[in-house]
């Protein structure tokens, strides 16, 4: 009798069981945290290779079509055919006009243009501050409309095609699959829709007034007399006087 009474009186006694019955509960959970766990990261480590992987596949294979190509040709049957061109093929007006508009620091940058970012909060305005090379991830691998699991997968690719394609090659693939109208995909159906014209034909102020639309490009006609247009002409002409467009290696 006296022996159970100290057991029961015994302070360590009172304090591990609880304990011990505590961690036996939870143990079950924990595994299955675990198991979790380890399984996500099988899943991602696998998917951010499959994203990498087509990455560097579309650096040298020319992405055959895209989820917003095949949803504005459902949509508006009866355009020009999509036909890749190469960048040696548009007219050096068009790729400045382009960068001017969308992306003046597109040489500067690793994809993401921080200064710009910056502005904007500073400011408290709502206007995105994407570059070329997102709107690219964006355009190629995923799907338009906001949301935040496309924002993601656009903040993972956008530093996979900085490293693994060359700026030529971004600003190639940004204008053979941009949307410059309904149904209206890529600068050579653009620029045959619009002026009845080839890419390399293109005049700068033609160049500006196709780059003026592409925020909105549903909402928008090219207008070579508006103030859009004009201020792209500046803007091109700017970078390629100070140098801004290097990493494009343009004729002068």
């Amino acid at each position: 009798m006296p022996r159970r009474m100290e057991t029961l009186d015994d302070p360590e006694a009172l304090t591990e069981a609880p304990t011990t019955r505590a961690r036996r509960r939870w143990r079950p959970l924990r595994r299955a945290a675990l198991w979790l766990g380890s399984w996500l990261r099988w899943i991602g480590l696998r998917l951010l290779g499959l994203m990498a992987v087509l990455v560097l596949l579309f650096s040298f294979v020319n992405p055959p079509t895209t989820w917003t190509i095949i949803q504005g040709q459902r949509e508006f049957p009866g355009r020009a055919a999509r036909q890749w061109v190469d960048l040696d093929r548009i007219s050096p007006h068009m790729v400045r006009a382009v960068v001017a508009a969308e992306d003046a620091n597109f040489c500067n940058h690793w994809g993401f243009d921080m200064v710009e970012i910056r502005r904007v909060i500073a400011s408290g305005s709502s206007r995105g501050a994407s570059t070329i090379t997102q709107q690219t991830a964006k355009n190629v691998f995923l799907w338009q409309g906001r949301s935040w699991p496309r924002k993601v997968m656009e903040t993972v690719y956008t530093p996979m095609i900085e490293a693994l394609w060359s700026k030529r090659r971004i600003v190639e693939v940004y204008l053979n699959i941009a949307e410059f109208g309904r149904g209206v995909f890529g600068i050579k159906a653009a620029a045959e829709h619009y002026f009845q014209t080839t890419p390399d034909k293109l005049t700068l102020r033609q160049s500006a007034a196709l780059a003026s639309i592409l925020p909105a490009p549903r909402t928008r006609n090219p207008q070579t007399g508006s103030a859009r247009t004009r201020s792209i002409v500046s803007g091109a002409e700017t970078i390629r006087a100070d140098g801004r467009d290097f990493c494009l290696r343009l004729p002068r």
